[in-house]
């Protein structure tokens, strides 16, 4: 205490120095390992909150923060650092359809009431849905392999056309069995469109699977329509109830996703070549691919219920 008052320091600091003598010999400090962190763990810790509290702060405007509250200049590079220390990378985020608190309610309540059907439930349902198919390959982001200067070489760039080169629209239904007819949309769908396309296709596809078919559409207008409902009481086919907003239940989603990558190996150039090659690998996919998508049916519903109704994998 006296030292203390003597040399006008805190105490703690004398006896620091103190402990550190008995131990060394010496009151300097000692030689250190690599160059003193910039950030404290408070720092670090307020970093983190941020970064956790808008995930799309960015590195630059997260470092502007943390200097105008501490005082402390750090680089955007500094800050990306920290967050890759405790696990944080940036990443491109996955696009996925809005969802409100309705529909997280509806899909949670939908994998409560299934969540107990067993695989031969879900073998005798019979999924479907429409999708469009893009001439020159899909709308979704793309990467390619290249070293610096190669950006414009023929193999490193995406081609487009002028007015987007054509897309077909088609509507197709799936079981754990295989697949339906693939019907081809001219022009816009409408009720009378869809239940020309049921009689044609689902309902033998239907018939093959037996009394205890459940047959699943989503709540596009069309396909509750009363023109719709009514044909499908009349011909006593069992409806899945469906929530809403809900492409990660269906496994149909993920079929066209195989179907469009199958379709964009086969460089097609023409909307006819499109639609031949489409149908054709429509054709041979393999039965072995409709039983891993059905068999994923209970993995679905549970993701949803500890996602608490929200998005999944």
């Amino acid at each position: 205490m006296k030292i203390a008052k003597t040399l006008k320091l805190s105490c703690s600091t004398v006896a620091k120095t103190i402990r550190r003598f008995n131990r060394t010999g010496s009151t300097q400090n000692m030689p250190r390992h690599g160059r003193p962190k910039k950030l404290s763990a408070h720092a670090h810790c307020h970093i983190q909150r941020l970064s956790l509290g808008n995930r799309r702060m960015s590195a630059a405007s997260i470092a502007a923060e943390v200097e105008w509250v501490g005082g402390q200049p750090v680089s955007a590079q500094t800050i990306r650092r920290t967050l890759h220390q405790v696990g944080l990378h940036g990443c491109r985020p996955r696009r996925k359809l809005l969802l409100k608190m309705m529909h997280k309610k509806a899909h949670k309540q939908f994998a409560e009431d299934k969540q107990t059907k067993d695989m031969d439930y879900w073998n005798h349902v019979l999924w479907s849905d429409e999708t469009k198919i893009n001439l020159f390959g899909s709308d979704g982001f793309k990467r390619v392999w290249g070293q610096p200067g190669e950006e414009y070489k023929d193999n490193c760039v995406l081609p487009t056309v002028k007015h987007g080169g054509g897309s077909v629209m088609v509507w197709g239904s799936m079981s754990a069995a295989g697949t339906g007819e693939l019907h081809f949309i001219e022009g816009t769908m409408n009720a009378n469109m869809y239940c020309d396309i049921l009689k044609q296709s689902m309902i033998p596809f239907h018939q093959r699977l037996g009394h205890r078919a459940v047959f699943q559409h989503d709540n596009d207008p069309k396909h509750t329509s009363k023109t719709t409902t009514a044909l499908l009481k009349t011909l006593r086919v069992k409806v899945m109830d469906w929530p809403n907003m809900s492409p990660d239940l269906n496994p149909i989603e993920h079929l066209w996703g195989i179907l469009k990558w199958k379709v964009e190996e086969r460089k097609v150039f023409n909307i006819h070549q499109l639609r031949d090659v489409v149908m054709e690998e429509w054709k041979r996919t393999p039965v072995a691919n409709f039983e891993a998508l059905v068999k994923s049916k209970p993995k679905r519903v549970k993701a949803v219920l500890e996602n608490d109704g929200g998005h999944t994998k």
